[in-house]
């Protein structure tokens, strides 16, 4: 019963710190000075959210509103961790994070996400063209719908995928 409490004073005090972060980090984010709300405004509300969450955990386990514990889980503990596709689905991710100043969002995406298709059990060559469309929708949703620009890469000056 002491652990319980332990790790849940723990839960509510990392989510309070996340908290104080995002507001920390939220006033490095350039902003105008007029009262317009800007880019500031999401990352407070976060951060608000975040470190009153927190601290309402923290009262709650102090009051003694523990969290209920499972029986059991419905696990079968015969089976073996896959570190192998593990392994192929972390070296995806590296890729793609290598990938993004390269050759740019879309081709960087459409690997990420065939990579993982393909690891965890898809065909290739159904994953391989849902991919390419997943990663050029976001690629537009960002740059037309929003207005952000991901970097192209290799498929820059291509109009509707530039911001």
């Amino acid at each position: 019963m002491i652990a319980a409490k332990v790790e849940e004073y723990a839960f509510g005090g990392l989510v309070a710190a996340i908290g104080v972060f995002t507001l920390v980090d939220a006033t490095t984010i350039a902003a105008r000075d007029d009262n317009a709300v800007g880019p500031r405004a999401f990352p407070y509300a976060v951060g608000v959210l975040l470190v009153v969450t927190g601290i309402l955990a923290i009262v709650a386990t102090a009051r003694g509103k523990l969290g209920q514990a499972e029986d059991a889980e419905d696990v079968d503990e015969s089976v073996q961790t896959d570190w192998m596709t593990i392994g192929k689905l972390v070296a995806v991710l590296v890729a793609h994070l290598v990938l993004i100043d390269l050759v740019g969002w879309p081709v960087a995406a459409a690997l990420l996400f065939f990579g993982a298709a393909w690891t965890l059990g898809a065909t290739w060559w159904r994953a391989l063209p849902i991919a390419i469309v997943l990663a050029l929708v976001v690629q537009v949703v960002f740059a037309s719908g929003l207005g952000l620009s991901l970097p192209a890469g290799i498929l820059e000056g291509v109009p509707f995928l530039d911001g």
